[in-house]
């Protein structure tokens, strides 16, 4: 649901991301990953597993982040620094309303356009496809023990 709702306001090299989810997270698709993965570590009983998904998404989504923060301090300047220094680069700010930036932008609705011009729906069928196989595991191992 978190990388649905901001697939569904992000309108990518087009305009800077402010209101809705983006006014608590940065990186709210990153956000809704690291749910998904946290999720499926748990539901994996397996703590190597979930050592090495953790090292990954610390390592490799925090450059990531960085990086396209980078671009987007580029392209969106003052506007996008504004941003950056009011509303958190990954956890939520949940206890605060987090300050819009003064550059006017307005609130954007989720839009099912642009949750499809997004391709989100590619990350929706993978989480299915993982949903049913933590379902076929747990279903082999109360039929056969494995």
């Amino acid at each position: 649901m978190v990388r649905a709702a901001a697939s569904g306001q992000l309108r990518k090299n087009e305009e800077l991301a402010t209101s809705g989810i983006y006014a608590h997270t940065r990186n709210p698709l990153y956000l809704g990953s690291g749910i998904l993965a946290a999720g499926f570590i748990i539901a994996g009983h397996s703590s190597w597993a979930g050592l090495l998904v953790g090292v990954y998404f610390c390592v490799f989504y925090y450059a990531v982040m960085r990086n396209e923060e980078d671009e987007l301090r580029e392209k969106f300047g003052a506007a996008f620094q504004e941003y950056a220094d009011s509303v958190p680069l990954f956890l939520p700010s949940i206890f605060r309303a987090a300050k819009r930036p003064a550059n006017g932008l307005a609130p954007k609705d989720f839009s099912w356009q642009q949750y499809r011009r997004n391709r989100e729906y590619k990350a929706l069928i993978g989480t299915v496809g993982a949903f049913a196989m933590v379902w076929l595991r747990m279903w082999l191992r109360a039929r056969y023990g494995y």
